[in-house]
This record gives structure tokens, sequence and C-alpha cells, in this order.
């Protein structure tokens, strides 16, 4: 933020829809899954911007879960949000309208992981299992603490994790979505908290941490204190909702038309986690500039090389 504002950007970093210290959103187990709908999450943001005085966002960047609203927020209207960066996530475009009725329907995740279930060592997806009611009880108060568990999280899907060594799968089926780590393939007698303790950093490790600090661990262990998990996992919950995928397929092979560039870290699995995604991504943005991968980052390549990405941000934002 301070690189983009010392060249003249006003740059804002909200926190979304049932996360930090933003209020009003059902933070239980909620059934209302449209108030997490990727409508009513660019519906956030847009409404966020025109409160702030502005018409017009010269770029919208999303990370991870923010790889939805901001997407969303480009393709719907592409006068306010004139460019698109997105990082770790490829955005397939809008889904199709489903012919099955609701009780027929079963997300790809969902089917898939009856499938993990049965491999001779039985996994499980993960975000089948954030989308358990007993997920948000099982983090919070996980043996080794929520400190210890936002920092082996963090660490397992870093760069700094040396097994994470990224490559595209061939197709979607059990065997080989079980090539990926286990923070995205579960053990299945494991939870997540239990799954990321396996690989907790040393004290070394942690120590020589440059991108993430212990005092900037302190600010998400205070946050998720009062919030809790379940904002963010409800998004989980919402992205297979049979009525928010029926509203969305409106939009059914509309592309992005506003200029659009995708970065990730080069041992991400986020860039391969759903194999085909990466190449149907660039034919859903029309002026698509490309792929790039950072090198010595992980799935947070914000922070583990913020120098180069702020770079890469700069060049893109300067050639459009």
């Amino acid at each position: 933020m301070p690189v983009l504002s010392e060249q003249g950007f006003h740059v804002i970093a909200p926190d979304q829809r049932g996360f930090g210290s933003t209020l009003g959103s059902d933070l239980s187990y909620t059934n209302n899954l449209a108030s997490y709908s990727q409508i009513n999450l660019a519906t956030d943001i847009y409404v966020l911007v025109k409160k702030l005085g502005y018409d017009k966002v010269r770029c919208i960047v999303g990370h991870d879960s923010g790889v939805g609203p901001s997407s969303w927020s480009s393709l719907i209207r592409p006068d306010i949000f004139r460019s698109l960066v997105i990082m770790s996530g490829p955005f397939s475009g809008p889904p199709t309208l489903s012919n099955k009725s609701k009780n027929d329907y079963i997300s790809d995740t969902d089917a898939i992981d009856i499938e993990l279930a049965s491999l001779e060592i039985p996994r499980k997806h993960y975000q089948a299992y954030y989308r358990t009611k007993s997920a948000n009880a099982e983090l919070m108060n996980c043996n080794q603490g929520l400190k210890s568990f936002i920092r082996a999280y963090y660490h397992y899907k870093s760069s700094d994790w040396k097994g994470n060594n990224p490559f595209e799968l061939n197709s979607w089926d059990a065997g080989e979505l079980a090539k990926m780590p286990t923070y995205y393939i579960m053990n299945q007698n494991q939870n997540m908290a239990e799954t990321v303790y396996d690989h907790m950093p040393s004290l070394e490790e942690i120590s020589n941490c440059n991108w993430l600090t212990e005092d900037e661990i302190e600010i998400y262990v205070d946050e998720y204190s009062k919030t809790t998990f379940q904002g963010g996992l409800n998004w989980y919950r919402s992205s297979v909702d049979y009525e928010n995928i029926q509203k969305l397929s409106l939009f059914s092979n509309t592309k992005i038309k506003v200029p659009s560039l995708f970065i990730s870290g080069e041992q991400d699995w986020g860039t391969f986690q759903k194999p085909g995604a990466i190449d149907k991504m660039s034919s859903t943005m029309s002026k698509f500039r490309g792929i790039e991968l950072v090198e010595n980052a992980g799935h947070w390549v914000q922070q583990e090389n913020s120098e180069k990405v702020n770079k890469l941000i700069l060049d893109f934002l300067s050639k459009i």
C-alpha cells in the first residue's frame, strides 16, 4: 500500500464481509448464504467505493478469497472497476445454469470427496472440510493454540516449506488431487489444525521469517479471537449454494472486458489446485495480460515477495 500510495494512488484494503473489524454480517453457521454470495460481496465493494466518494477504480486487486469479489466486480461493472489483478487463484468464469434440481445437485468438491475417501490412504478436500459445522470450533479451540495454528498454516503454504513444488495436474480425479499437499487434500482422520501442526516451523525458521513477524501474527490472533473463522468459512459454503450458483449463471459466457493480470508464487499450489482452471481463465478475460509466477514465493505472494509484486502491479498499471 505505501509503494502504490507513493506513486499517487489512493489505496484501500477493506476487511470484507465476515472478516476482521467489519461488523453486521451473520457470523453464525447461518442458512442465509445469500448474504455471502459473490454478487453480494461485490456489491459490498461497490457501495464502499461510492461511500468514499469515487465513481471509478483504477484497479481492483484480489488475493485468494478476494479473487471472487474482485473478478465479479470487474465483470459486472467494468465502467467502474477499470482493471483487475488477481493472485493465487485463477478465475475461471461464471457458472452455467444447472439442469439438476436442488435435491439432486452436488458440488464438484463434495463429489470428489467421496472418491478421495475411497483411496488406499483416505483423504478429503479442504473446502469440503471447511464447510462442515465443526470446522470453526476445531480451529478456534485447537490444542496448539490459535497463534501456533496460524503460524503453521502460513508456513506450510509458503515457499519456506520446501515441499511446495507445484505442477499442473492431469484431471479432476482423486488420484491426481491426492498429489497435492495435505493443506489442500487432507488426511481424512485429521482436521486442519492437526494437519498443519505436523508442519510447524522451527524456532529458527520463525525467527528468519521476515515476511510475517510475530507481531503481525498477534494481529491475526486478536482479529480472529473477536470474529472467529465462521464468517470466512461461510464463503466456502456460499460458493456451492444452489441458489447462489443459479443466480450467477445469469452471467454465463460473459467475459471480463477490462485489462487483467494473474500473479502467483512459483511455489503456490493455488495456481493448479483445480485442473484446467488456469487455461480457462485466459479465455474468460478478453484483455488478459498474462500470468506472472513470482520466484521465492508460495501462496502468500504479496507478503513473501512484496517488492516483485509491487513492480508487477505498477508495470501493469503503466501500460494501461
